[in-house]
């Protein structure tokens, strides 16, 4: 178990009146912590990956069941033109209503570049933190999730009544970037449910190792797209893979794409240079001050390590370089794909080549926008043979700070004494614009201590055991949702 749940509940009610119910959930927590983790590792088990169709719709109907086992007393499966969704509602007579926003599907992986298992979900040591759980999905986002439900339980189990109603979503695709996410949200009977709403948040582990808490207001927006050229569509080059001998009488289309690519972007490859590209608004003056405040809290060596790397673009300094994140939309280069690609060499001409990016959007700015303006670009400078196809991505959103769904967050992370970043957006993505846009128009975010690492990379892991009294183990990052439903039905 973690050492100790330090999470004070309740600090908004008198403590004659919440302490006794909220130590009864409290017990409840540590009582079923080896069922919740067996719950989280049979999850893990379980990977749902939309790009290789794999595991549907039988992580769809996992989904639907935790739910109900948890206290949902609906969770139904939504069908999409991809892979299906769920729909979940739990009324507890609340006068206040919080939605959700889940994704049971995860990433691929390799196996041999994991040290342990990534189905496995085993418990490992990490030195400085305490016993983690190990898999695909541990972090992004099974584990915070599973903590969430887990907190449901302890209200069920503890006799104690949900002081907010919920509606869920959960959807399948998020990891090919949510292409059928609206075919869920606007249904009817869904959306007027979420219009019902104080907001809707995802269960998220906030945590750094130092226990740092970051509070985002928003994301990036994304595109992910392939770049198809080939002799076929082209007219020039061969309809088939040939002998690379002939290079020296016939066009290469793995050239074409090449050069397509490197029209994109500027000679260092970090800036974009795809005519009237939509351009994204300069950062306000409180967006910059709280990225000044949190790049003064924040250690640039620890990042580098983190993240292997010895230089942000053009030597920025942190602050700079934090800056830049955050104003900046990205063109990158996920994988490039051409001809033989196994051991030793094979020469031949490939007919296609393919180039897998992803475009990450600024708020202000539409993924419409930005990907006509990439398929004009293309067509003008000579490369309107190359397939565009948008595989999936959305909009970017933001929240304000002023909404109740975030003060609540910072009510409780200051009455904790946890000193919270505030931070403009990530510079990841997920399909928030699906609540924040037009027509529900609700306030959307993250919540959840704990700490977790390696999100699409080997070896993802989320805390289950902590030894860092700073940062929270999953009994405490269950308690702190305790405590968000809470602080929300006030």
């Amino acid at each position: 178990m973690m050492l100790g749940i330090t999470i004070a509940l309740g600090a908004a009610a008198p403590v004659s009146l919440a302490a006794p119910d909220l130590e009864a959930i409290k017990s409840q927590v540590l009582k079923q912590h080896d069922q919740a983790l067996k719950r989280l590792q049979d999850w893990i088990a379980l990977p749902s990956i939309a790009a290789q169709n794999l595991n549907y719709p039988a992580g769809a109907e996992l989904m639907a069941k935790m739910l109900k086992d948890a206290g949902f007393q609906r969770a139904e499966i939504v069908p999409t033109d991809g892979q299906p969704g769920v729909f979940a509602t739990l009324d507890a007579g609340a006068p206040k209503t919080v939605g959700l926003y889940f994704m049971y599907d995860v990433k691929q992986f390799d196996p041999k570049e994991w040290s342990s298992p990534p189905l496995a979900g085993k418990l490992v040591d990490k030195p400085g933190l305490g016993r983690a759980i190990v898999g695909r999905g541990a972090v992004n986002q099974k584990g915070p999730e599973s903590a969430f439900l887990a907190a449901l339980h302890a209200f069920k189990n503890s006799g104690q009544k949900l002081p907010v109603n919920l509606v869920l979503i959960a959807e399948g695709e998020e990891e090919i970037g949510s292409p059928h996410i609206g075919q869920i949200v606007h249904k009817a009977e869904v959306e007027a449910a979420l219009a019902k709403t104080v907001g809707v948040f995802m269960p998220s582990a906030m945590q750094g190792v130092d226990g740092t808490v970051t509070v985002s207001l928003g994301a990036k927006g994304i595109i992910e797209c392939e770049l198809t050229a080939s002799g076929e569509k082209w007219g020039r080059g061969p309809a088939k893979d040939i002998h690379s001998s002939l290079k020296a009488m016939v066009d290469s289309p793995a050239w074409h794409l090449v050069h397509a690519l490197d029209s994109l972007v500027s000679a260092d490859g970090n800036n974009i240079t795809i005519e009237n590209y939509p351009q994204p608004p300069p950062l306000s003056e409180a967006q910059r001050k709280m990225i000044d405040q949190a790049s003064k809290r924040q250690s640039e060596a620890e990042r580098k390590k983190i993240l292997g790397v010895r230089h942000w673009i053009d030597d920025l300094p942190w602050e700079k370089a934090q800056e830049r994140l955050e104003s900046q939309p990205t063109v990158n280069i996920e994988g490039l794909v051409a001809g033989y690609t196994g051991p030793g060499g094979k020469t031949i001409l490939p007919h296609q080549a393919v180039a897998k990016l992803d475009l990450r959007l600024v708020p202000g700015m539409k993924a419409a926008d930005a990907l006509a303006a990439l398929k004009a670009h293309l067509a003008k400078q000579g490369f309107g043979d190359i397939e565009v196809n948008m595989t999936g991505g959305y909009d970017p959103t933001t929240t304000s700070a002023d909404a109740p769904l975030i003060q609540a967050q910072l009510k409780i992370l200051k009455s904790e004494g946890i000193d919270p970043l505030l931070w403009p957006w990530n510079a990841g993505s997920y399909p928030g614009y699906v609540f924040t846009g037009e027509p529900l128009k609700l306030a959307s975010g993250h919540f959840g201590l704990g700490h977790g690492s390696g999100a699409h990379a080997p070896d993802e892991y989320y805390l289950i055991d902590s030894t860092n009294q700073k940062v929270q183990g999953y009994d405490g990052a269950t308690m702190s949702f305790v405590e968000y439903l809470n602080a929300l039905a006030k």
